[in-house]
């Protein structure tokens, strides 16, 4: 079994993981880690558990900036006055993790690592242009949660010496709203077959802009770029949310041709259109 260390501060932890030269991967909620060593996926000699360290544990706010500590739970996110105001789409996203037990104990900052292409959190996350603040022995770097992808349950972060310390996120301002829309096999436990979150933002009775994110439709989540561009400029009637939901299903086919010749198809303009009305509706009411 690999030694179990609880790391007290960040230069302890980065210390520790620099020590250990590739040998240690950092431990916070720990669900998704500990079934693979079971499983014997992965056989590190250190796991260095983060979730003692108070700088992790907090979700706060400064200047409209939302920042999710490593070490804060689903739980933790669903239930935060903070995010259910000013992001409701994370809040929903965490709320349908898995189960109660897992959702009490994984974290959203480890779900992202851990790369998983349907991660629900991580979808709303991207929608709300969410930047992963990374912490190294050389220092602090930061990279957008969309480009922490680097393949199928892949991570651009190596947790054998890289630390992520935390999420950032603008919320909601006056005319923004978020949504969020999933489809799974059964409510707890299983992966969502699909998922899709959205962020807009409206000038008056116009979209000014639009964020759509869909998933698993490539190694990560993936942003309907064209039909974002789309509904630039326009009035959110039925029929133009309708059209983008259409035009969204080709940004999915580009990033991956398996999501046309699956079912997933036909459910993909349902849950975009779910999800922008949603949004859309919270930001008018948020005028």
């Amino acid at each position: 079994m690999p030694e179990y260390v609880f790391a007290q501060c960040l230069g302890e932890a980065l210390c520790l993981l620099e020590q250990w030269e590739g040998q240690g991967r950092i431990v916070a909620g720990g669900t998704n880690l500990m079934s693979e060593i079971a499983e014997g996926k992965r056989n590190p000699r250190y796991l260095l558990d983060i979730s003692r360290m108070k700088l992790l544990r907090h979700i706060y706010v400064e200047d409209n900036v939302i920042t999710i500590g490593a070490a804060v739970t689903h739980s933790q996110v669903a239930s935060s006055p903070v995010i259910l105001s000013k992001a409701s789409a994370l809040a929903k996203a965490a709320r349908l993790v898995g189960s109660p037990q897992v959702r009490n104990v994984g974290t959203v900052v480890g779900n992202i690592v851990n790369a998983q292409p349907a991660s629900d959190t991580a979808v709303a996350l991207v929608a709300l242009s969410a930047i992963a603040n990374i912490a190294t022995r050389g220092g602090c770097i930061q990279i957008p949660v969309e480009k922490m992808y680097a393949g199928n349950g892949q991570s651009t972060v190596d947790s054998t010496c890289q630390l992520v310390t935390d999420v950032r996120f603008a919320g909601c301002l006056p005319g923004q709203g978020t949504g969020f829309a999933r489809l799974s096999q059964r409510k707890a436990l299983a992966l969502p077959v699909l998922n899709v979150a959205t962020m807009v933002s409206l000038e008056g009775n116009l979209i000014e802009w639009a964020r759509i994110v869909m998933a698993p439709v490539g190694p990560g989540p993936v942003r309907a770029t064209n039909a974002e561009q789309f509904l630039v400029g326009k009035t959110p009637a039925i029929g133009v949310i309708g059209e983008a939901a259409q035009i969204a299903v080709e940004d999915a086919n580009q990033k991956n041709s398996a999501v046309h010749r699956s079912r997933r198809v036909s459910v993909l303009p349902a849950l975009v259109e779910q999800a922008l009305t949603t949004a859309l509706a919270a930001a008018q009411q948020n005028l």
